[in-house]
C-alpha cells in the first residue's frame, strides 16, 4: 500500500490519485496543508509541495512528474494497453510536454490562483498569506481559463484523446487541474463543447468518484462537478 501526502484541492495531488486510481493501486491518504510547514512533512519534502508518495522501502517520493515517472517504472509494463505513459518515444515526448503543460503552465495561470484565493487562504493565517480573495488574480486566472479550455478543445477536436489515441497522462493532469477549479464553478463548458465531452468521458471513469465525493465544509461543488451529464 503507498501513502500519498495531499491536499483534496491540490490539483497535482489529484492528478496523482487519478494515476493511482487508474493502476488500481492500494492508496492511504494523508492530507497535508503545507502552508502549515509541519517540521515531519518538511523532512519528507524540504519543498513544502504536495503530492509527496511514500513507498514501503523507498525514499519519499515528492512532486507530481517524478510520482508519474515512478508509477510508470514500476507499474508500467504490468498494465499493458493501460499503460500511462506510451511506449514509442514520439508518444512519450507528446505525453509529457501536455503533462507539463498542465502541471507547470495550467496550474501557474489558472488552477493555483484560483484554488489560492478560493479555498487555501480560508484556512490560513495572516501571517501565511490569509485573508480575503484578491478580485484581481481571480479574474485574470478566469480569463487563462477561457485560453486554455481552447487549447484542450482543440486537441480534442483532432484527436480521440489529448495525446493521441488513448488515455494518458496528460488527459489525467488536465482533468485534475479542471476539477479542482470546476469545484468553484470557474469553468466556462458552454464556450467549447469539444473540451466538454473530452471532460465528461474523463469524468465519468472510476478513478474520478473519489474526487467527485469529497466536499468542502461551507464551499458548496459546482453543479457541474457532480453532475456527469453537464
Amino acid at each position: 500500500m503507498y501513502t500519498l501526502y495531499h491536499h483534496p484541492f491540490c490539483p497535482h495531488s489529484r492528478f496523482i490519485r487519478l494515476v493511482l486510481g487508474e493502476y488500481g493501486l492500494d492508496l492511504r491518504l494523508v492530507e497535508e496543508r503545507v502552508w502549515e510547514r509541519r517540521e515531519a512533512f518538511l523532512a519528507l519534502n524540504p519543498a513544502a509541495t504536495t503530492p509527496v508518495l511514500i513507498a514501503e522501502s523507498f525514499p519519499p517520493i515528492p512532486g507530481a512528474p517524478v510520482i508519474a515517472e515512478y508509477v510508470d517504472e514500476t507499474h508500467g509494463l504490468d498494465a499493458g494497453d493501460r499503460r500511462l505513459l506510451p511506449t514509442s518515444t514520439a508518444e512519450r515526448v507528446e505525453v509529457r510536454r501536455l503533462m507539463a503543460w498542465f502541471n507547470e503552465k495550467f496550474f501557474e495561470e489558472a488552477s493555483n490562483p484560483l484554488v489560492t484565493e478560493r479555498i487555501y487562504k480560508r484556512f490560513m493565517s495572516e501571517d501565511n498569506g490569509g485573508g480575503p480573495p484578491a478580485p484581481d488574480i481571480m479574474r485574470a486566472a478566469k480569463v487563462n481559463v477561457r485560453y486554455h479550455l481552447s487549447y484542450i478543445g482543440w486537441l480534442a477536436k483532432t484527436r480521440n484523446y489529448l495525446a493521441g489515441d488513448r488515455l494518458t497522462y496528460a488527459d489525467l493532469a488536465a482533468a485534475a487541474h479542471l476539477s479542482a477549479i470546476d469545484y468553484l464553478g470557474d469553468v466556462p463548458w458552454s464556450e467549447d463543447d469539444a473540451a466538454k465531452s473530452w471532460y465528461a468521458r474523463v469524468k465519468s471513469r472510476p478513478s474520478f468518484r473519489p474526487l467527485l465525493s469529497e466536499w468542502l465544509a461551507g464551499v458548496p461543488a459546482s453543479r457541474t462537478y457532480v453532475d456527469l451529464d453537464f
